[in-house]
């Protein structure tokens, strides 16, 4: 019993956490690996993924669709952040994905 507790307290200790972190960070840990954290997609997952630049992307699909996206994912290549993100932190880090091409 004293293992199963210490494996708990453990996985809570070190699990993330979004629910304290505003659209920058979540941004940042999350998106930044491929989409670069200026948003140019200029990481070496990116470029792997002949990913566009948010300069590109922003002005061609709307906010609606890049919520979708994100709840979603995209194929193999994205996961879909539903169940770990609230719908109000989503629509946050879209607006800062898309602030980034201003």
């Amino acid at each position: 019993m004293k293992t199963l507790r210490l494996i708990t307290a453990t996985f809570l200790v070190c699990a993330p956490s979004f629910a304290q972190k505003d659209a920058k960070d979540i941004y940042l840990d999350q998106c930044a690996v491929c989409h670069g954290p200026d948003g140019a997609a200029k990481t070496a997952r990116g470029r792997k993924l002949k990913m566009k630049s948010v300069h590109e992307v922003a002005p061609t699909m709307s906010a609606a669709e890049m919520i979708k996206i994100t709840e979603a994912g995209k194929g193999q290549d994205m996961a879909g952040y539903a169940k770990e993100l609230s719908k109000d932190q989503i629509k946050a880090v879209v607006e800062y994905y898309r602030a980034l091409a201003k």
